[in-house]
């Protein structure tokens, strides 16, 4: 939780987020992730100023273990002075015990985001997926958050001015506005109008430019015509020098040299990669996600 310190920006972590999204649909297949297609609505997470403080902790818990569909779990909520914005006992269940920041007590429109990312933990400790080491398995947890339709909250939560600031979670606004962009085109789910805070739309349309970028990246037709170009140049350098790089900055390879040549380049919907036969015009479909691709390699 950067709570009056500097936010840090942009995409240092977007190796391990495309690698998260990855690990999901190879966890959860895509017929899994489609029942997570709608997410959490804002009313069913909202914190009235009259609410009490508890049971209404209770339910915003409740609608998170519905929206990440949680089979029997129960969550305990509490609030202690503590270091971090909350933590969870991962225990065998069926009742969980999650424990916020005693902030939350006085910023009680943030609850919902402390729990989402909690409440997370708890479906990936049930499905045994886990990344190794703390900073990627928080990564992780950030990223399935986000695209399991919850994550949300936690781009929202992140607020800043002149004197103040506030980020919950692992993953920069940035880098939570791509995850959200990512699932939006893979579900159809506009999450736009469900900001209240600026900052987090903001972040959001940055997000999505990047994840639309992914959509149009060689060797698909919709790639523009300077990135054509650099492919086309690209593959006459391989088909003449086999095993020689592609450009860099660009996610597709060469292999196979000239008799047999073909190219790999990540889905843009689950960053699975694909490879395919170098020779025109072609329909792939990625074994992963089912995602069908218009290709011209």
């Amino acid at each position: 939780m950067a709570n009056g310190s500097e936010v840090v920006h942009g995409y240092p972590h977007l190796d391990t987020v495309r690698a998260a999204i990855t690990a999901l649909y190879r966890r959860l297949s895509p017929e899994g992730l489609y029942a997570y297609a709608v997410g959490v609505a804002p009313a069913d997470v909202a914190f009235a100023a009259d609410d009490d403080l508890h049971l209404g902790a209770q339910r915003v818990a409740r609608a998170l273990v519905r929206q990440l569909r949680l089979p029997d779990a129960r969550m305990i909520v509490g609030f202690r002075e503590m270091e971090h914005a909350a933590g969870v006992e991962l225990a065998a269940g069926p009742e969980y015990f999650i424990e916020l920041n005693d902030r939350f007590r006085t910023h009680r429109r943030d609850i919902g985001a402390a729990l989402a990312h909690e409440i997370t933990h708890v479906l990936l400790h049930r499905l045994g997926l886990a990344f190794p080491g703390t900073r990627d398995n928080e990564i992780l947890t950030d990223t399935a958050t986000t695209y399991l339709g919850a994550g949300w909250l936690l781009l929202d939560a992140y607020r800043e001015d002149g004197v103040s600031s506030q980020k919950l979670g692992y993953l920069t606004p940035e880098e939570f506005g791509y995850v959200l962009a990512k699932r939006s085109l893979a579900f159809g789910e506009d999450p736009s109008t469900w900001f209240t805070s600026p900052q987090g739309y903001s972040a959001y349309t940055e997000g999505r430019a990047l994840a639309l970028r992914d959509e149009r990246q060689p060797p698909l037709t919709t790639a523009g015509r300077v990135s054509r170009h650099r492919y086309a140049r690209d593959r006459r350098h391989a088909l003449d020098h086999p095993g020689a790089d592609a450009s860099p900055g660009t996610a597709y390879a060469f292999e196979g040299g000239r008799a047999a040549p073909r190219v790999s380049f990540p889905c843009p919907t689950c960053r699975q990669r694909i490879r395919v036969p170098v020779r025109g015009r072609i329909r792939a479909r990625c074994g992963l996600c089912h995602t069908v691709l218009e290709c011209d390699t």
